[in-house]
């Protein structure tokens, strides 16, 4: 079974940066890619950033230039920098990882409050 655990949520104010972990249990280099969501109030889940094994990286359209998605495969951790923070960013965030045999994984979950 694996497991992402996130950390790193909180509240902020708008404008500033916050850094999201997600930590997996086992080598990250066994995911196609991994990826950041987030799902508002009222609001379907969407796309924040993705990784894939090569380093490709993909983001949601309202997020590019603020956000930046890394991993570190030492560590089997997938980050995501969050600057210039607004308070449509506030959300739950999740942590995603999808298998070779396409499984989908998912963690419990972050809040992100911006809000002044």
């Amino acid at each position: 079974q694996v497991q992402l655990v996130e950390s790193g949520g909180g509240l902020v104010q708008p404008g500033g940066s916050l850094r999201l972990s997600c930590a997996a249990s086992r080598n990250i280099f066994t995911f196609t890619t991994m990826g950041w969501y987030r799902q508002a109030p009222g609001k379907e889940r969407e796309l924040v950033a993705a990784i894939n094994r090569d380093g490709g990286t993909n983001y949601g359209d309202s997020v590019k230039g603020r956000f930046t998605i890394s991993r570190d495969n030492g560590k089997n951790t997938v980050y995501l920098q969050m600057n210039s923070l607004r308070p449509e960013d506030t959300a739950v965030y999740y942590c995603n990882a999808e298998s070779v045999a396409a499984l989908d994984y998912w963690g419990q979950g972050t809040q992100i409050t911006v809000s002044s």
